[in-house]
């Protein structure tokens, strides 16, 4: 009997050990963040991807407690801040703001020298919001439907032509994708960043793009630009009344999303208090009418479903770019 009281009490001791030295580790982990903490985005400032990084960054800072920076890192597309904090502690602490290009379609792309592979050092943390897409065309366009696209390309092979900010953009796939799922050849137009495409796609330069309505909502709204059909179905709490390109192309569907990304293995603790800062973001009336206003949709995701749609996009882009042999330049 004194035996089996003395290995209970040994039992018991040790469990307490153990609850004791837990509780440190513990309190630490429920604490986050205790300092500071930054987020990078790898594009320049004005545009709304950096308008949805500060609104970010400043409901952040209050629901830490803590403040975080924002800071735009540019380069390389969006790769010089992402090589940023691939490479920093996987802590929670410093982390990047990062957009469907530079986690999914780059690391697809044939001929891209990458300092760091997002496929294996970068992970997603929880999503902010949807870019939803639009075909647009010039006001002066005889293309009134996706349908009309579709003809004259088979009309006249190889004379449609469709913009872009640049190759391998998301706005460059979901146009090769348009030609592959509807049997066309259409001419690619790269351009250097959004602006310059929107203005030549406007004075009929180029015939039409598959752009994000971020970009072009206010030219649509001022009539230089015509939208004739949405990328996918949020694009409906814009413009309620408009077609789906998918309704002409079975199976098209196209958008962007914007959210968080860090190190693989980010700590556990980290990803539930980002999810937590985010969530709070999207649901907070005052920003979502900004975002909104600025054509841009707030979905919340956490950290598994964000790291799901990256799994999908890659699987997607990577069928797209293979077809038609895309390679960077």
């Amino acid at each position: 009997m004194k035996r089996i009281w003395a290995t209970s009490l040994a039992v018991a001791g040790v469990t307490l050990a153990l609850q004791a030295g837990s509780q440190p580790a513990m309190a630490q982990e429920a604490a986050f963040p205790t300092k500071p903490a930054r987020m990078i985005f790898g594009f320049a400032p004005g545009g709304s991807g950096d308008l949805a990084a500060r609104l970010l960054a400043e409901k952040a800072t209050a629901v830490f407690g803590q403040h975080v920076s924002m800071e735009n890192r540019t380069g390389a597309n969006g790769m010089i801040a992402a090589e940023a904090i691939a490479k920093s502690p996987a802590d929670g602490y410093s982390v990047l703001y990062c957009t469907t290009g530079n986690m999914t379609i780059i690391t697809e792309l044939p001929g891209t020298n990458l300092a760091v592979n997002p496929a294996t050092q970068l992970m997603g943390l929880s999503q902010m919001l949807r870019s939803t897409f639009g075909l647009v065309v010039g006001k002066d366009s005889p293309w009134k439907s996706t349908k009309d696209i579709i003809d004259a390309a088979r009309a006249q092979p190889g004379t449609v032509s469709y913009a872009s900010p640049g190759v391998g953009s998301v706005q460059h796939l979901s146009g090769e994708l348009l030609s592959q799922k509807a049997g066309i050849k259409m001419i690619h137009v790269p351009y250097r960043g959004s602006q310059a495409a929107i203005q030549d796609l406007a004075t009929g330069r180029t015939g039409f793009s598959i752009t994000n309505l971020g970009d072009v909502i206010g030219h649509v709204r001022q009539g230089t630009l015509r939208l004739i059909a949405l990328g996918d179905p949020l694009g409906r709490q814009f413009f309620p009344d408009a077609p789906m390109i998918g309704d002409t192309v079975p199976g098209f569907e196209t958008y962007a999303w914007f959210g968080l990304c860090g190190p693989t293995g980010t700590a556990p603790a980290a990803i539930k208090r980002w999810e937590e800062a985010m969530k709070a973001t999207v649901e907070d009336p005052a920003i979502a009418k900004r975002l909104l206003d600025n054509g841009m949709v707030p979905a919340f995701a956490d950290s598994a479903t964000l790291n799901k749609t990256i799994d999908e996009n890659r699987r997607t882009y990577r069928a797209v770019i293979q077809a038609a042999g895309i390679k960077a330049e």
